[in-house]
């Protein structure tokens, strides 16, 4: 009797500024561009009070779709499960830097039919007038997606290089798409916990270890999907909710100074009202303002003094002052957030703020005035760590490491 190693599919997640990702024009001024911009992501977020993903990835899979394999990138999302990409014929498209799959030219695309078990059962089913199914994506940001639910062979670009085949994976064939994509990425890889979820697909695990978020030439970022992800480290239960991670915070510390706040602000009631999600889809942090209050008026005291204040007015309350975080904030201390069951995320100063520009920083943490969802741990403060997801036992793990050590 032989025995089988669960499945383990390391992929890189290649960030968009990376020249890995060599199907965007990598001149000098859209890199410093897309630099830039990467801070402005985060202004973007304030302003638009959003949770889910803020459409300028930072980090993007590789893999192919069909027969013969076309290319694609798109970017991971951990509150949604469905992967889609877009399709000809477009209605409706934006620019991305890989072919549009045609599924015409394909010897594997089949279209799903609305009778199909596989085809949603929910309200907003629908069908189109050849019966095959429809669906519709919709984010917080105002993007959609929609277009016909079909299943498509995947090839997976595997870290060592070579390659692994899904057959009949269910996806999105999108027909008509709009949103804030910047150009590169064709769709969205969502990890959430559905039925037809490429993480259950795959077994009831994945992983994904992001470096540094602002660093473009480190190389070892990565997700791991199946049944062989290592589960490693500190970890909380999580349980989902409307395609949601949701995890229990009990208290924030900086330094060693543990924050007055009731533990309460931080819990989802019964109505679906508030609680705290963790996303790969979004960048900054947002915290229920009972939450929010007491860590920025810790901040304010630690740098009083220190630093002059910059006022943003189409950006009331965000902190923000003169410097620079890799030399002006070493030593800051260390932001933890505390999980239920001894779990903590601890952030340094270059997960804690972000580089505005040349000459000014801000705390990356906003008060939140998202609608349902009351706080968002977003994927800056999960810079430095490997977060796995084991969706039997319902539980995240935080596993603070270098990325490169991880790999086999």
């Amino acid at each position: 009797m032989t025995d089988t190693k669960p499945l383990r599919l390391v992929t890189g997640l290649i960030h968009q500024d990376s020249i890995l990702s060599s199907y965007q024009s990598l001149d000098r001024n859209n890199v410093e561009r897309r630099r830039t911009r990467r801070a402005a992501f985060i202004t973007d977020e304030i302003q638009a009070n959003m949770v889910a993903d803020d459409r300028g990835q930072a980090f993007l899979v590789n893999f192919s779709v069909g027969r013969p394999p076309v290319p694609q990138l798109v970017g991971i999302d951990t509150g949604s499960d469905l992967l889609w990409v877009q399709c000809r014929p477009c209605a409706d498209c934006f620019r991305q830097s890989t072919p549009i799959f045609d599924p015409s030219k394909s010897s594997t695309y089949v279209d799903l039919s609305y009778d199909s078990p596989i085809c949603p059962n929910s309200p907003q089913k629908k069908y189109n007038h050849l019966n095959q199914c429809i669906y519709n994506a919709s984010y917080a940001d105002g993007s959609t997606s929609s277009g016909n639910l079909a299943t498509e062979d995947i090839v997976f670009e595997t870290s060592d290089q070579g390659t692994v085949t899904v057959s009949s994976v269910v996806f999105g064939c999108g027909h008509s798409n709009r949103g804030r994509f910047d150009g590169q990425q064709s769709g969205i890889l969502g990890l959430s916990a559905g039925d037809q979820s490429i993480v259950s697909r795959l077994g009831s695990r994945f992983s994904y270890c992001i470096g540094d978020l602002f660093d473009p030439h480190y190389t070892h970022n990565q997700l791991v999907l199946g049944d062989g992800v290592k589960m490693e480290g500190s970890s909380t239960p999580f349980h989902t909710f409307n395609g949601f991670y949701y995890v229990t915070l009990e208290g924030i510390s900086v330094g060693e100074t543990r924050l007055d706040i009731n533990p309460e602000v931080f819990q989802r009631t019964e109505s679906g009202q508030g609680g705290v999600v963790m996303d790969s889809g979004t960048t900054a942090t947002f915290l229920a303002k009972d939450g929010f209050d007491p860590l920025s008026n810790e901040i304010q005291r630690l740098v009083r003094g220190h630093f002059q204040q910059v006022i943003y007015r189409t950006i009331p309350g965000w902190l923000c002052y003169k410097g620079r975080v890799n030399e002006d904030l070493r030593g800051f201390p260390e932001l933890a957030f505390h999980f239920a069951e001894g779990a903590d995320l601890v952030l340094d100063a270059n997960s804690l703020f972000v580089q505005k520009n040349q000459d000014v920083f801000c705390l990356a943490v906003l008060e939140s005035n998202l609608k349902n969802i009351g706080s968002v741990i977003g994927i800056m403060a999960q810079q430095h760590y490997n977060v796995a997801y084991d969706l039997i036992g319902k539980r995240v793990y935080f596993q603070r490491t270098d990325c490169e050590l991880l790999e086999d």
